[in-house]
């Protein structure tokens, strides 16, 4: 399948406000759009971008795809951009007009609950996405947005690099290259033996990022070993954790980066621990879901992109 990607984002470039799974704090989205406008973009709402529905969602489902479809098909919009996550995106896999977005690439930004659709939209129409900072979270903070790589995949940069400046540390030492692949773990999980199973369908090696929050280290090890006995490894090269907030378990003598490693003591290839995308305590790293990278595992990590995450500006 043949990777698309959308053009990347100038100064006076639209950008399009969803939100797909949960409802949020108005106060907050407003802060996350004036930093957003602050950056020079202008700002499209979605028509049911305030609605609500059955307690925790942003409206009904088909609100929701409806907001997505008509952020894609809008030609003006340069990036679809989601408030928060939360819970809900899968509602959306069934409703989805994957031949609209083929036929309209744009980079779609999010993390958390949005991995289903990013992931699916990669998977199905081979639509690199970038995994990072939410309106309604960490634009709406003032640390809450790594510029650098915001800049380098908005802007289509390539050959740009990741190192310990975004957390990333060496857990077992190694190199690999692959199509960067991942995101929040539950959701990847959650995805198995059901019709939108979320899987790299690509062909190549995988270096694969996974990330999650408040889940003890014996439920990441269950998460991790359950996607091992489903075969989800096969093509994995390299994994990279992510911050892992609040994934200790209190009192305990061990870290889960000792789990990991027990874990990952067979694998053969470069594991690596806190790069800091998706639930973060500040300054959330947009990574490109989809490009080619190359990861090395020694003293110090480095994650390095060989080509753009969008089409030059």
């Amino acid at each position: 399948m043949k990777l698309l990607r959308g053009k990347g984002l100038r100064a006076g470039d639209a950008v399009g406000v969803i939100a797909p799974s949960s409802g949020f704090d108005p106060a907050a989205l407003a802060r996350g759009i004036a930093a957003l406008e602050a950056r020079g973009f202008r700002v499209k709402r979605g028509t049911h971008l305030d609605a609500r529905a059955d307690q925790y969602f942003a409206g009904t489902a088909q609100q929701r795809a409806d907001d997505l479809h008509a952020m894609f098909a809008d030609k003006d919009v340069a990036a679809v951009l989601c408030a928060r996550g939360g819970y809900g995106s899968q509602s959306l896999l069934p409703l989805l007009d994957l031949d609209l977005i083929r036929a309209n690439p744009k980079p779609m930004v999010g993390c958390s609950d949005i991995t289903a659709l990013q992931l699916l939209l990669l998977d199905r129409c081979g639509l690199v996405s970038l995994h990072g900072p939410m309106i309604a979270g960490d634009f709406a903070r003032d640390n809450g947005v790594d510029d650098a790589s915001w800049h380098a995949c908005i802007s289509g940069t390539s050959g740009w690099k990741l190192g310990a400046e975004s957390g990333l540390q060496t857990l077992q030492e190694g190199a690999a290259s692959g199509m960067l692949w991942g995101g929040c773990l539950s959701l990847l999980v959650s995805s198995l033996a059901t019709p939108f199973e979320l899987l790299p369908a690509h062909g190549e090696n995988i270096l694969l990022f996974v990330e999650d929050v408040g889940e003890k280290p014996y439920k990441i090890e269950r998460m991790m070993q359950q996607w091992r006995a489903a075969g989800k490894l096969e093509r994995v090269k390299g994994i990279m954790f992510g911050e892992m907030l609040d994934c200790e378990q209190p009192g305990s003598s061990y870290k889960l980066t000792d789990v990991l490693r027990r874990m990952f003591q067979d694998f053969e290839g470069p594991v690596a621990y806190g790069l800091r995308s998706g639930h973060v305590s500040r300054h959330n790293v947009t990574l490109p879901l989809g490009a080619s990278a190359a990861l090395e595992c020694g003293e110090n990590s480095d994650l390095t992109f060989h080509n753009g995450a969008t089409l030059p500006a």
